[in-house]
């Protein structure tokens, strides 16, 4: 089991929204997300982090692979399950990407974008929004890329990330997840 899966073993219960293997989530070993600012269970570098937590809220550059024949749409989330004392915070909801983009570069979604249609993250925006943590133990910041059989534009702006996964139930066709580590510098 690797970084990730052993992470996702030792959550909460309650946390489980993140797990790879949820109905209409789960899919093909194959679709795998990646970035160059850090790997799986690394920590994020402080410049992707929130300007409140010393950074310049700069999003790291992302790209996939293993494209699940038949996505004709992808979303892609970012979330830290330990935010809020554990009620999750929501730093980024995005869809509608076409099929054809499987990366986005530094800093790229660190604004709207026509590439993407953007959610509602807990901060009220549909853009990147980098980790502010508080200093003591690191969060766990995990950025999920889903594969889905929906048009790109189908679907409207705004949705929280519950209503994302509402709409997407049943359109999943694969999904692929990346762990980055964060905690505010003393």
């Amino acid at each position: 089991m690797g970084v990730v899966g052993t992470l996702l073993k030792n959550r909460r219960a309650g946390e489980a929204h993140l797990a790879w293997n949820l109905p209409g989530l789960s899919g093909p070993e194959t679709l795998e997300v990646r970035s160059a600012a850090f790997g799986d269970g690394a920590a994020i570098p402080v410049q992707h982090a929130g300007k409140r937590a010393g950074g310049r809220n700069l999003s790291p550059e992302l790209s996939w692979t293993g494209v699940p024949a038949g996505t004709k749409s992808f979303a892609l989330t970012m979330v830290d399950p330990e935010g809020r004392g554990g009620l999750n915070v929501y730093h980024w909801v995005a869809y509608g990407i076409a099929p054809t983009t499987t990366s986005f570069a530094e800093g790229e979604v660190s604004k709207e974008s026509d590439k993407y249609i953007g959610g509602k993250s807990t901060q009220g925006v549909g853009f990147y929004s980098g980790p502010c943590t508080p200093p003591g133990s690191p969060h766990h910041y995990t950025f999920k890329i889903i594969a889905t059989d929906l048009e790109p534009k189908e679907l409207p702006a705004g949705l929280t990330l519950p209503d994302l996964y509402a709409k997407l139930e049943g359109h999943a066709k694969g999904s692929a997840g990346l762990v980055g580590l964060f905690v505010k510098p003393q």
